[in-house]
């Protein structure tokens, strides 16, 4: 059976950096089990796995563009320390849930200062190139349980597919504003 539209995916994956440093691997953990062609996935590795069948090892390299994006440095932004409700000790590299108009984002300082501090709401991983070892698993086709909420809703998972705002699939995109923390 092949990767295909609605057929239920099982992966083991290692991903690296462009200097070959594991960021991430589900080897000796359960292997990653996914809806195929609904947007689960980052579009290059959707794309890298269709096709394919149980067994099938391979490699993929994805761009930027096809993995979480291009870095946009507008995501980037100051904002005063005082919409840190309650929290005093802030540091570089501490995540935050940002609640947006379109939803809640993760943001990451990335500097503190006296009465400011720097956030950025680009995923970790956009605008780099990820490089991929793969092997599938196992293929199926899915139950009717596992592809109704993709169905019924009219999304397929990821914020643009829809052509709806991020409220109406359930997605979490959007830039950050200010006024947002």
């Amino acid at each position: 059976m092949k990767v295909e539209k609605n057929k239920m995916v099982k992966i083991h994956y290692t991903l690296k950096d462009e200097k070959g440093n594991v960021i991430d691997s589900s080897l000796d953990k359960e292997a990653l089990e996914y809806l195929h062609g609904v947007g689960m996935l980052i579009p290059g590795m959707e794309t890298a796995l269709e096709g394919r069948e149980k067994g099938e090892k391979f490699s993929a390299v994805i761009e930027p563009k096809d993995g979480y994006g291009e870095f946009n440095p507008d995501w980037v932004t100051e904002v005063p320390r005082d919409r840190f409700d309650g929290v005093t000790d802030i540091q570089v590299g501490q995540k935050f849930t940002a609640d947006t108009p379109t939803g809640p984002i993760m943001v990451t300082v990335t500097k503190v200062e006296d009465d400011k501090i720097t956030i950025d709401s680009n995923h970790e991983l956009a605008g780099k190139t990820l490089y991929f070892d793969v092997e599938v698993v196992d293929v199926r086709d899915a139950t009717p349980q596992e592809t109704e909420p993709y169905e019924s809703s009219g999304c397929s998972g990821s914020c643009s597919s829809c052509g709806g705002s991020c409220s109406s699939c359930g997605g979490s995109c959007g830039e950050l504003s200010e006024d947002d923390l």
